[in-house]
């Protein structure tokens, strides 16, 4: 009989014990992800963005009366913020952390006669969902690069017309895309290859999931270009990164 409650402590001790790693080792995971964050600048004369002549579809037109649209080539807020420009780690990444591809999809609409977002960031395999808002015809039309790895389409989608999907099989920063039917109609898709970030209206990004180690980011803007930066990232914190772009 001791015996058995010996062997039953003994057990129950395992046990215990197994859980207790389990659950620690899910915390050092957790804590392991580390993230970028940082600001995206101008600093000189903004380009000129100027506005957008839609009277070939009424539609647009209408979509925006009592305020026109511009031009989104360079879009800087009053503090100099810089708005969808791609950060990404160029260099540095290696293993599950560059080969993992985010199970959401990417979306790009058709609203207003503009693409939403204008820059679309994705990862290499991940699902882009192509939708439209609009009770007009559009015309989708990636221009990949010949001999990149991607292959462009040409797919219409009239009012109403159900999503579709899409994916891009090498990295490639960026790829035009216009409208066959709206010549004003531009948008770019950066695909990268492990975690990345845009900067939004106020030029802010945030990169999620970022493993311990040090990187090179590439911070690229339509207009601007490129540049780099060297970062390090330490487990469970926070490394920041700022980029300045000059006309």
């Amino acid at each position: 009989m001791k015996s058995w409650y010996k062997h039953a402590a003994m057990l129950s001790f395992l046990v215990l014990a197994g859980l207790a790693l389990l659950a620690t080792g899910g915390n050092v995971n957790a804590a392991s992800g580390g993230k970028i964050t940082g600001t995206i600048k101008f600093t000189g004369t903004a380009p000129h963005e100027r506005p957008i002549d839609m009277s070939k579809d009424p539609v647009c037109v209408k979509a925006h009366q009592g305020n026109p649209v511009k031009t989104q080539s360079a879009v800087i807020a009053a503090d100099g913020g810089l708005a969808n420009v791609v950060v990404y780690i160029s260099e540095g990444l290696s293993g599950e952390a560059a080969s993992a591809v985010p199970s959401e999809p990417g979306t790009i609409d058709q609203k207003g006669c503009m693409y939403e977002p204008h820059v679309l960031a994705l990862d290499v395999d991940q699902h882009m969902k192509v939708v439209t808002s609009d009770p007009t015809t559009h015309n989708i039309h990636p221009l990949p690069a010949p001999g990149g790895g991607n292959i462009g389409w040409n797919k219409s989608q009239p009012p109403g017309a159900p999503p579709f999907d899409a994916t891009w099989k090498a990295q490639e920063v960026a790829i035009p895309v216009k409208c066959n039917i709206h010549p004003w109609m531009h948008g770019y898709i950066a695909v990268v290859k492990g975690p990345y970030g845009v900067s939004d209206e106020k030029g802010s990004y945030t990169i999620d999931n970022v493993p311990p180690g040090s990187y090179t980011l590439t911070a690229w803007q339509e207009t601007f270009g490129t540049q780099t930066q060297k970062v390090t990232v330490a487990a469970g914190k926070p490394a920041t990164a700022d980029f300045t772009f000059k006309k």
